[in-house]
């Protein structure tokens, strides 16, 4: 175990934990921790893999002994970069791999030139056996401790402080009750107040901060269910601040999986018993709206989120925000 001045040091092979309870702020300080290693090693992020290990139970199928979203690992850990400069490869809640993905990515690492290629591996709770063993060979790891809301009043005393703010004790408080432990969004919203200058009172973060930051997901659907797009963007901005982008795609894809069924089942009873439960008020509007969508709309919709679910999971964050914004604008128009 090593501490976080440490890893900066380390080649190859670090693994970042946290607790399995672990929260947004503990997720940012552990993809911190990953961009941290990759630049002090000169890789950018364009030159980072990130893989996404979805949770047990889902994913696609591969044609080897992975999952499909685990493949493009493969030939990265075998060959490294086609131009031979330093590559890296983040690879974010490997709590959730197979056994046998996590024999065969052990299998690769133990095997893999280290020297050209970083690899980063984040895991809530505890590493799957195979990988404990092949970092403690040839890597090291760094454990996020878990923040409580005492330490986020801290953080944000230190963060106002170093963007030169001046905040209230009342501010920090209400940030806290409103945010708790989520420091990511609370370095966004520091960022967006210092953009106006004055003292941060409770006052202004209250005025310029009412959106619920646990917004449910099904309020997007309703909106989305509408062809409500400002509606529909606004509570994907609530939902953002602390739901998962996969989280998002996955409450799309079982809202049209709904609609297909309520498509094809001849009458209301028929398509509740198909869809085998639910809110009761989603499942009648949803009935109620089967004629308004058109079967070439819920394929053009089907086709538009595999999409996306490949951008979230392949692609860096920076444009996961824009990929969901307009796959929600397009549901709009097709689905209301």
């Amino acid at each position: 175990m090593v501490g976080h001045d440490d890893y900066l040091d380390i080649v190859g092979l670090l693994s970042v934990t946290t607790t399995s309870n672990a929260g947004p702020g503990e997720r940012d300080r552990m993809l911190e921790t990953a961009a941290a290693h990759f630049r002090s090693h000169d890789i950018t992020r364009s030159d980072v893999v990130r893989v996404d290990v979805p949770g047990r139970g889902g994913g696609e199928d591969g044609e080897g002994a992975m999952r499909g979203e685990l493949e493009p690992m493969v030939p990265l850990l075998q060959s490294g970069s086609l131009f031979g400069e330093a590559v890296g490869l983040l690879v974010v809640d490997t709590q959730n791999l197979l056994k046998n993905e996590a024999e065969t990515l052990a299998g690769l690492l133990d095997t893999s030139d280290l020297a050209t290629t970083e690899v980063v591996l984040l895991t809530l709770g505890t590493l799957p056996g195979p990988l404990s063993k092949v970092v403690g060979q040839r890597g090291s790891t760094v454990a996020v401790a878990r923040m409580w809301e005492r330490d986020v009043a801290k953080w944000l005393a230190e963060e106002t402080r170093s963007r030169g703010l001046t905040i209230d004790q009342s501010a920090i408080d209400a940030l806290v009750h409103r945010y708790g432990t989520d420091t990511a969004s609370l370095g966004n919203i520091l960022d967006q107040l210092a953009t106006s200058p004055g003292r941060i009172t409770e006052t202004v973060v209250n005025e310029r901060f009412r959106n619920r930051p646990d917004e449910p997901a099904w309020h997007i659907t309703d909106a989305i269910g509408k062809g409500e797009v400002g509606e529909a963007l606004r509570r994907l901005a609530d939902f953002l601040v602390h739901g998962h982008p996969l989280v998002y795609l996955a409450t799309l894809e079982t809202d049209l999986r709904r609609r297909a069924l309520a498509a094809a089942a001849p009458d209301e009873e028929t398509f509740k018993e198909w869809v085998g439960g639910g809110s009761e008020r989603q499942l009648g509007i949803m009935w109620r709206q089967r004629s308004r969508v058109r079967e070439s709309s819920l394929r053009r919709a089907q086709d538009a989120l595999l999409r996306a679910d490949r951008v979230v999971k392949t692609q860096p964050e920076e444009v996961h925000r824009v990929t969901l914004e307009r796959l929600t604008v397009a549901l709009c128009r097709w689905y209301g």
